[in-house]
């Protein structure tokens, strides 16, 4: 294992990506919830969030990263979504057709007045965020011509 040490960034940048990390996972959240009101939407929280864990992994190495993302969760969290999103397009059958909203319509301009589409916003963002995760976790972290680890 390697320290960020051996990495080759400075305290200065460890400290900064700190709490740039946290601002990003803030924002990306913030942009998935509000994406029925404001600009963004799932797919643009999901990148964001993708990419707060992947500047995590450029400055702390590989390993702190993924003590907190580990490699089986990325393909199982993108699964999640994919049928969580899959379940509110069928569910639109109750109502007649194919991501029909069942949730009802609410008052115009306010958080919970867009039926399904924060519930859509949730799931697509879930979908991106570990999908882009596992690819960039995947083409780092494989090496061509490597022997195969023994799996545990």
């Amino acid at each position: 294992m390697t320290s960020p040490r051996d990495q080759g960034f400075s305290l200065v940048v460890r400290t900064t990506a700190r709490y740039v990390v946290r601002v990003m996972i803030i924002f990306g959240l913030y942009i998935i919830l509000h994406g029925q009101i404001t600009h963004g939407d799932g797919f643009a929280g999901g990148v964001i969030l993708a990419l707060a864990f992947i500047m995590q992994m450029l400055v702390f190495g590989p390993e702190v990263a993924l003590r907190v993302f580990t490699k089986p969760i990325a393909p199982r969290l993108a699964s999640v979504g994919a049928l969580f999103l899959l379940s509110i397009a069928f569910l639109g059958y109750s109502g007649g057709s194919f991501f029909f909203n069942f949730l009802g319509r609410g008052q115009a301009f306010q958080f919970w007045s867009a039926g399904i589409i924060p519930v859509c916003n949730i799931a697509i963002g879930l979908v991106v965020m570990a999908s882009l995760i596992g690819i960039y976790a995947t083409l780092t972290l494989y090496k061509p011509g490597a022997p195969e680890r023994k799996k545990d």
